[in-house]
Protein backbone atom coordinates (compact mmCIF):
# COMPACT_ATOMS: atom_id res chain seq x y z
CA UNK A 1 0.00 0.00 0.00
CA UNK A 2 1.25 3.60 -0.93
CA UNK A 3 1.72 6.24 2.09
CA UNK A 4 -0.71 8.97 1.32
CA UNK A 5 0.69 11.92 -0.38
CA UNK A 6 0.92 15.18 1.51
CA UNK A 7 0.12 17.07 -1.79
CA UNK A 8 -3.60 16.23 -1.88
CA UNK A 9 -4.38 18.29 1.48
CA UNK A 10 -1.99 20.80 0.74
CA UNK A 11 -3.78 21.47 -2.54
CA UNK A 12 -7.18 21.06 -1.62
CA UNK A 13 -6.75 23.52 0.98
CA UNK A 14 -4.73 25.68 -1.34
CA UNK A 15 -7.74 25.42 -3.87
CA UNK A 16 -9.87 26.33 -1.35
CA UNK A 17 -8.22 29.79 -0.02
CA UNK A 18 -8.07 30.59 -4.29
CA UNK A 19 -11.53 29.59 -4.33
CA UNK A 20 -12.30 32.38 -1.38
CA UNK A 21 -10.31 34.68 -2.66
CA UNK A 22 -11.85 34.63 -6.38
CA UNK A 23 -15.42 34.90 -4.78
CA UNK A 24 -14.39 37.94 -2.38
CA UNK A 25 -12.92 39.75 -5.59
CA UNK A 26 -16.16 39.13 -7.45
CA UNK A 27 -18.37 40.22 -4.88
CA UNK A 28 -16.59 43.09 -4.01
CA UNK A 29 -17.11 44.03 -7.92
CA UNK A 30 -21.05 44.16 -7.02
CA UNK A 31 -21.21 47.71 -6.19
CA UNK A 32 -20.18 48.37 -9.98
CA UNK A 33 -21.35 45.53 -11.66
CA UNK A 34 -25.10 46.07 -9.74
CA UNK A 35 -25.10 49.12 -12.20
CA UNK A 36 -25.25 47.63 -15.25
CA UNK A 37 -28.27 45.89 -17.08
CA UNK A 38 -29.52 42.86 -15.95
CA UNK A 39 -28.42 40.83 -18.95
CA UNK A 40 -24.77 42.14 -18.86
CA UNK A 41 -24.43 41.43 -14.79
CA UNK A 42 -25.54 37.97 -15.97
CA UNK A 43 -23.38 37.55 -18.66
CA UNK A 44 -20.39 39.38 -16.15
CA UNK A 45 -21.21 36.54 -13.40
CA UNK A 46 -21.73 33.73 -15.77
CA UNK A 47 -18.02 34.38 -17.07
CA UNK A 48 -16.47 34.94 -13.54
CA UNK A 49 -18.15 31.70 -12.40
CA UNK A 50 -16.64 29.56 -15.36
CA UNK A 51 -12.92 31.10 -15.84
CA UNK A 52 -11.63 30.32 -11.75
CA UNK A 53 -11.36 27.17 -12.52
CA UNK A 54 -9.07 27.78 -15.81
CA UNK A 55 -5.78 28.06 -13.23
CA UNK A 56 -6.31 25.18 -11.02
CA UNK A 57 -5.76 22.90 -13.98
CA UNK A 58 -1.66 22.92 -12.71
CA UNK A 59 -2.74 22.78 -8.91
CA UNK A 60 -4.55 19.72 -9.92
CA UNK A 61 -1.82 18.29 -11.92
CA UNK A 62 0.27 18.62 -8.94
CA UNK A 63 -1.43 17.07 -6.50
CA UNK A 64 -1.42 14.13 -8.57
CA UNK A 65 1.72 13.88 -10.10
CA UNK A 66 4.22 16.48 -8.39
CA UNK A 67 4.74 18.17 -11.29
CA UNK A 68 3.19 20.94 -12.31
CA UNK A 69 4.47 20.31 -16.48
Amino acid sequence: METPSWRKPVGTLAILAYMAVWAVCVASLSEYVGTWPVLVQAVFYLIAGIIWIFPLKPVLKWMETGDFR
